[in-house]
């Protein structure tokens, strides 16, 4: 089948995006063909393009872009099981930006109870991303302090309200006066203007020199050195982003008189299995459900505006969560 697409055939800038046709084979054993109704629009979507250090492999172009999106089963491969003609499926795999495509049925998640397509695509990364932060490489835990950068878009959302929801203090740090309101709507306890405001000195304030046990951080160069004075002792601090750059080598004795742990993580590790993948889309589905975080699409955006999209994304000016519809 033909469908349109959104592919890159170099690195560079949101004008490297190109709205162009592509043939989609019958699926093979396996695999799924899927019709889509949204798909999610990610900061990693940038890092890919730009070709910037983080989760992507070397890139062999054309590409298309995206990793997350949400559709209807239109066609199914030999050996596949569990899925049928008509289902509402979700998924986060390589290769998103397009009407439709093909996916390994093993990475491929019926739409988990308590989203809708849009929302799936909108919040699925995020929101299984934000489940192992929280729950696994650092179990936040009732009457911990927690710092969330960029706590007004679509990733920050997920954390401060979740966080909020397992008992967590939740300090989060804005751009703008407008970004403050977001975060407080979404479970931050208390909000720095980083543009203002020293945002370590105003943590430490609020937490009375004791630090806080974890900071998120998806900011990178900007944030992540100052982040380690605002953390208690035998605190974690975790770059998971880099919106700003990267975070460049500093000398690891910063850490030594607070016994501080660093991490820089990517969640392809902790849904490496198809067990973890559904076991991480079933915990994040749960939270939505009982209404500890809102899965919600602050922003569509035609597939063929993609690179209008990637330059707001870029912006640093943007909230929430944004889709593309095919």
């Amino acid at each position: 089948m033909i469908t349109s697409a959104v592919i890159a055939r170099r690195h560079g800038g949101p004008e490297v995006l190109e709205y162009a046709e592509i043939e989609v084979a019958e699926p093979g054993p396996g695999e799924l063909r899927i019709v889509q109704s949204a798909i999610g629009l990610n900061f990693a979507d940038v890092y890919q393009r730009q070709g910037a250090a983080g989760p992507h492999s070397a890139t062999q172009f054309p590409v298309i872009l995206g990793a997350q999106g949400a559709g209807v089963v239109e066609a199914i491969g030999a050996g596949v099981q569990g899925f049928e003609i008509g289902q509402a499926v979700a998924y986060v795999h390589p290769g998103a930006y397009a009407g439709a495509r093909l996916l390994p049925a093993a990475r491929t998640l019926p739409l988990p109870e308590g989203l809708t397509l849009e929302t799936a695509a909108a919040s699925l990364l995020r929101g299984m991303t934000a489940e192992y932060l929280l729950h696994r490489l650092y179990t936040v835990k009732p009457g911990d302090t927690i710092l969330v950068h960029a706590a007004a878009g679509g990733m920050g959302q997920i954390l401060c309200a979740w966080g909020r929801a397992l008992g967590a203090t939740v300090i989060g740090t804005v751009g703008s006066e407008a970004k403050r309101k977001v975060a407080l709507e979404h479970g931050c306890h208390h909000v720095i203007d980083y543009r203002q405001q020293d945002f370590a000195a105003e943590v430490n304030a609020l937490t009375r020199n004791e630090g806080v046990a974890v900071v998120y951080d998806a900011v990178g160069r900007d944030a992540f050195l100052p982040s380690l004075d605002c953390l208690r002792v035998r605190g974690m601090a975790i770059n998971f982003g880099t919106a700003s750059g990267d975070v460049q080598a500093f000398d690891l004795q910063r850490l030594h008189a607070k016994s501080q742990t660093v991490c820089r993580p990517t969640l392809r590790s902790f849904v490496a299995s198809t067990e973890d993948l559904r076991l991480s889309a079933t915990t994040f589905a749960a939270a939505v459900r009982r209404g500890d975080v809102r899965a919600q699409v602050d922003r569509h955006y035609p597939l063929r505006e993609a690179a209008r999209a990637h330059t707001e994304l870029e912006s640093r000016q943007t909230t929430g969560a944004a889709i593309l519809i095919p």
